[in-house]
């Protein structure tokens, strides 16, 4: 028998690739004689070059940057294919998990570090560059990564804005590098958020990275000032651009000042992974993740790999942490069994603390 794992991470508690360690040791104790293959997951978020990184192989590149504060620094990496290209997690160097609860706040928190990576990755050789853009802690329209490349973002007297969001309608002036990012860049974007607006960055986002109402007012009429400028200046529409709003709207910053693409997150880091190949001949599929809901079959890690399984006749399984579907529904979207760690009447924190346990 082959089978492969594809999990996501169990946020809060394994790891992807932690979480394939776990099931193939399980499997291999019942039967030593199945061909196991394990492809850890990402949704984009925190842990996705590290996860595509496993999946693919790669050189794994450390540099010590900004953080999401300015007054932070951090150690985040990227990984990096010799003759093809770079993947640059913004989670790693502008990521809401490197703060503080009473840290976060959008009016000042910026992308600057993340472009720190991509001038890294740039400087390294990279060809191609890819950015996995969840679990931002800011809503600065990817100012601060243009900034870490050379873009100047002047004020009405010609003085450089200061980092973070808040400062975004004070914006007067873009003024690009004398060389711009010339290589392919392509933003692992799974949302249609507009940058602007009631469906927004700041409005859907920027509460859950510590935004009030006041602050969120101020935050959009900034982002709708980058747009504003963006056009006069550079002759792009990123205002009304679906999936522009991901992350605090560095998704329409790196439209702007990379030329980027916006591509599907999942299809692209399946594609990295090479999971295609590695389904070929197999007879299941394992994948699964913390909570597995309405979400999980829109867009999620374990919509694309079930749908690519599918595809090959493959029979799929799902291992959560709680399964919050009825069977009807899985059944219906071509998953075979769903098994939950959670035990009736136990409580999540106890859940947590044995899901290694439970998941053998």
């Amino acid at each position: 028998m082959r089978i492969v794992l594809a999990f996501d991470s169990f946020k809060g508690s394994l790891s992807a690739a932690r979480i394939g360690e776990i099931v193939s040791a399980a499997i291999r104790r019942a039967d030593p004689t199945v061909a196991i293959i394990n492809k850890p997951m990402a949704d984009g978020g925190e842990g996705t070059a590290e996860a595509v990184r496993l999946a693919a192989g790669g050189e794994w590149v450390v540099r010590n940057v900004m953080g999401p504060r300015p007054e932070r620094r951090v150690q985040a990496g990227f990984v990096r294919w010799p003759n093809r290209g770079a993947l640059v997690e913004m989670a790693a160097a502008s990521g809401l998990t490197l703060l503080d609860l009473g840290e976060h706040n959008p009016l000042v928190t910026t992308t600057y570090g993340t472009g720190e990576l991509v001038r890294a990755a740039l400087e390294g050789g990279a060809l191609r560059l890819w950015l996995a853009v969840g679990g931002s802690a800011t809503v600065d329209g990817g100012a601060g990564m243009a900034a870490a490349l050379g873009w100047r973002f002047l004020d009405g007297s010609g003085h450089p804005l200061p980092l973070g969001g808040g400062a975004l309608e004070r914006l007067a002036r873009i003024v690009p590098p004398p060389e711009p990012v010339r290589v392919p860049v392509e933003v692992l974007c799974d949302v249609d958020n507009p940058l602007c607006g009631p469906e927004g960055a700041a409005a859907v986002y920027g509460p859950q990275k510590g935004a009030t109402p006041e602050m969120v007012e101020r935050l959009d009429r900034g982002l709708r000032r980058l747009a504003e400028c963006v056009s006069r200046d550079m002759g792009r529409n990123i205002e009304a651009l679906p999936g522009a709003g991901a992350a605090g709207g560095l998704a329409a910053g790196a439209v702007a000042f990379l030329n980027a693409s916006l591509v599907s997150g999942i299809d692209t880091i399946m594609a990295l992974a090479g999971l295609e190949e590695a389904l070929a001949g197999a007879d299941w599929l394992i994948t699964g993740e913390g909570s597995f809901d309405e979400q999980s079959l829109r867009g999620k890690v374990v919509s694309g790999v079930t749908r690519v399984a599918c595809r090959r006749g493959i029979r799929v399984a799902i291992i959560a942490g709680q399964v919050r579907l009825p069977e009807s529904q899985w059944r219906a979207a071509g998953i075979e069994m769903a098994l939950e760690l959670k035990e009736p009447g136990v409580p999540l924190d106890r859940t947590l603390a044995e899901t290694p346990r439970l998941l053998a």
